[in-house]
């Protein structure tokens, strides 16, 4: 066995997906781990809201890459996506995919309020708004002409269900949201998801994927994206979908088994947890023929060129602002993308999580799979099987180096490179 030629170090133990990284590395006998305050290191598998971004790149002779990109939360926390969507001309077309939201401030945090006449030119001329206003006036004028009257208030940061209310009561929203005493989004509610059957239920996708959809069962589908050094992003070919246990009613908001597809919810709270998936998890094979049998449609056709479209959007917004090309380190990041499709096939962003964890089964591939685009694209492995060599084929329109050396080169002033089209089982988008 090889002696080891780099090193790492982490500092996050509570990350399965790179705990199962730093597995790989030792298992190739080339990668040794350090103590986690060693700054000597090539590589850092950090904790994503606690990285020393600003000491990063400063140790001699030695390239540095992290598994987090600075700056990424623009996208991964509620608040701050939904500003970004409406305030960037890159933008201009999420009203196709992305549903109707308002950032909502308590009241006693004496947060400006934008007028309801002039709602985004405030948005984007202070860096802190509440949108109370401008919601009641989109509120009370879809009440008025018949449209849904459904919406749903997420705390900004939020996860596995907490600080959810949904509701048809706009002043119950906004009291809730003062009550809570943080920031949350207001969106307008899916209310004709596309259900599965049987049992009518909800689901999302992680890519991820989302959906919902009444009198069949819910779902949210979910898409994992690994953006590498170069910021090539990388599309997971798996993707799975959380299903709710219970049917969807949409005239019941109080149930959330019906309403949300989270592990820890249905797990938590319906007597039916597992009784029509595994676990409550749905991966596209499965889903694949279910389309094709109960709908006639392909996923390929129907659902996955929507997803692209919207991952490659919201990435490549803001690639110039986070992107580590000209920095003194690199960066590469995995992200869930989470969705829902209604019944109309329509795919609709749900939200973005910057450190997403993935179903058991998935762990090895794709573990492997970030190894060899995201870390062996940076340092190559002597005598690297055929995915990792291939993960290394970088090209660019001038010519340059396959990869990085594990000495501070000029790369990060280089023009972008392109990585390979396919690597294990991820493709470039």
């Amino acid at each position: 066995m090889n002696s080891p030629m780099f090193t790492f170090v982490t500092r996050d133990d509570n990350s399965s997906v790179y705990a199962e990284v730093s597995k790989i590395l030792l298992s190739t006998g080339q990668w040794k781990r350090l103590k986690r305050d060693n700054p000597r290191f090539n590589l850092m598998l950090g904790e994503r809201n606690r990285l020393p971004f600003g000491r990063l790149g400063h140790e001699p002779g030695l390239v540095q890459l992290v598994n987090y990109y600075r700056g990424a939360d623009k996208l991964c926390r509620k608040a701050s996506l939904v500003k970004l969507i409406k305030t960037s001309p890159e933008l201009s077309d999420s009203c196709n995919w992305f549903p109707e939201s308002y950032i909502i401030y308590p009241t006693n945090l004496k947060t400006p309020v934008a007028p309801a006449a002039n709602g985004i030119g405030h948005l984007q001329s202070h860096p802190k708004t509440d949108e109370r206003e401008v919601f009641l006036a989109s509120y009370h004028s879809k009440r008025e002409s018949g449209e849904g009257t459904v919406w749903i208030a997420k705390s900004s940061a939020g996860a596995k269900g907490a600080g959810i209310l949904i509701s048809h009561d706009a002043t119950q929203l906004l009291e809730y949201i003062d009550n809570q005493g943080q920031v949350h989004v207001i969106q307008k509610y899916l209310e004709k998801p596309l259900l599965l059957q049987p049992g009518q239920r909800k689901f999302d996708i992680r890519q991820v994927f989302t959906r919902r959809t009444a009198s069949l069962p819910s779902y949210q589908e979910t898409s994992w994206v690994l953006v590498d050094h170069q910021y090539n992003i990388y599309l997971y070919r798996e993707g799975v979908l959380r299903t709710s246990s219970e049917p969807y009613d949409s005239s019941d908001l109080q149930d959330m088994t019906s309403h949300l597809t989270n592990h820890c919810i249905q797990k938590e709270h319906s007597h039916n947890y597992g009784r029509y998936e595994d676990g409550n998890e749905m991966f596209f094979d499965e889903f694949r023929l279910y389309l094709l049998n109960t709908h006639n449609v392909t996923l390929e056709a129907s659902v996955l060129p929507q997803i692209k479209h919207i991952i490659k959007s919201c990435l490549s917004c803001i690639e110039s602002t986070i992107s580590t090309k000209h920095l003194s380190y690199q960066s590469f990041q995995l992200f869930g993308f989470d969705f829902m499709v209604d019944e109309s096939f329509k795919v609709w962003l749900i939200e973005i999580n910057g450190a997403p964890a993935c179903a058991q089964k998935l762990y090895p591939e794709l573990c492997q799979g970030i190894v060899d685009v995201a870390v062996s694209s940076v340092f190559t492995l002597s005598g690297a099987g055929d995915s990792s060599s291939s993960s290394s084929s970088y090209s660019s329109s001038p010519s340059s180096s396959s990869s990085f050396s594990t000495t501070t080169s000029s790369s990060c002033s280089s023009p972008k490179l392109r990585g390979p089209l396919h690597v294990g089982p991820f493709t470039r988008l």
